[in-house]
């Protein structure tokens, strides 16, 4: 792979196209892609450890059930996503590394908001990836509190793992970025605390662990991993709707995703986190978790 600073389209390595590997810098669509222009895509982001990709069965299922929601029938089985995971993984020698599959309306003879005859493609890329908030993982990350919130799961399939509605958390991160943060906590529409731009939150108090009920946002793999490991602890998880003014009284933090695996949190906004043994605790247990030594 290319090192650190160049841009992703210009990397040595192999990228899984409709059945084919494809040298990386040819993988390419043209502009005229329905996704592009009306974000008919949908996506996985998963790590693999020692050359497993973790969950990875979920992975795939759930990528299949977030082309249903947004009326992109994937014309691949689970079995063959992943062979087709695989396959890149191999071709690419990498055995740590973070795997994203797409699926997305191509060109096709329609080209407005309608694509129902634009073909279905899917691609599948691996590479290389460290810690996702650099350092936070000792220090803890810090958090601004984004001024957009999730949307109702009327207004559009929240449980999808869809592009589109991942653009109001771009803006939320580059915000955050601006003020010297690293990433951006989100409210939802009724103004309960939701998650951050690309991870799940959960917050301790008096030995016990409180996270959002994911009533209108992604119910993260991570998120549902640590909370086993959690329960195995003998520790008490209360899933419930959480008011922002209870933020102050929240002894710790952390953020869990795929990319983000579990990062404790020091900052959200005025208030502060400790970056406790609890924190640390889990990161190790989910680091033993993917590595398959639990």
């Amino acid at each position: 792979m290319a090192p650190a600073g160049h841009g992703y389209d210009d990397r040595d390595g192999f990228i899984w196209m409709d059945g084919n590997l494809v040298e990386w810098r040819n993988a390419k669509v043209h502009v005229l892609t329905h996704a592009l222009h009306y974000a008919s895509s949908v996506f996985e982001g998963e790590r693999a450890y020692g050359g497993r990709i973790f969950r990875s069965v979920e992975h795939s299922e759930r990528l299949l059930a977030s082309g249903m929601a947004m009326d992109i029938p994937i014309p691949y089985t689970v079995d063959e996503i992943e062979e087709a995971k695989a396959v890149t993984m191999r071709a690419n020698n990498l055995s740590d590394a973070y795997v994203r599959v797409l699926c997305w309306r191509g060109a096709g003879p329609d080209m407005g908001v309608a694509s129902a005859r634009n073909p279905i493609r899917m691609a599948v890329a691996t590479w290389e990836w460290g810690a996702y908030y650099g350092d936070a993982k000792m220090k803890g990350a810090k958090l601004d509190v984004s001024k957009w919130k999730r949307p109702s799961p009327e207004t559009i399939p929240c449980h999808a793992k869809a592009s589109g509605l991942y653009m109001i958390c771009t803006m939320s991160k580059h915000a955050a970025e601006a003020k010297g943060c690293s990433d951006s906590l989100m409210m939802d529409y009724r103004g309960y605390v939701a998650e951050a731009t690309g991870a799940n939150v959960f917050f301790v108090k008096d030995g016990k662990v409180h996270t959002p009920t994911p009533d209108c946002f992604l119910n993260g793999l991570t998120r549902q991993t640590v909370i086993e490991l959690l329960g195995k602890r003998g520790i008490e998880v209360v899933e419930r709707h959480i008011e922002p003014g209870e933020l102050e009284g929240f002894e710790q933090c952390w953020l869990t995703g795929t990319a983000a695996e579990v990062t404790p949190v020091g900052e959200i906004g005025p208030w502060n986190f400790e970056v406790g043994q609890l924190a640390r605790d889990i990161a190790q247990d989910y680091e033993r978790t993917v590595r398959g030594n639990h």
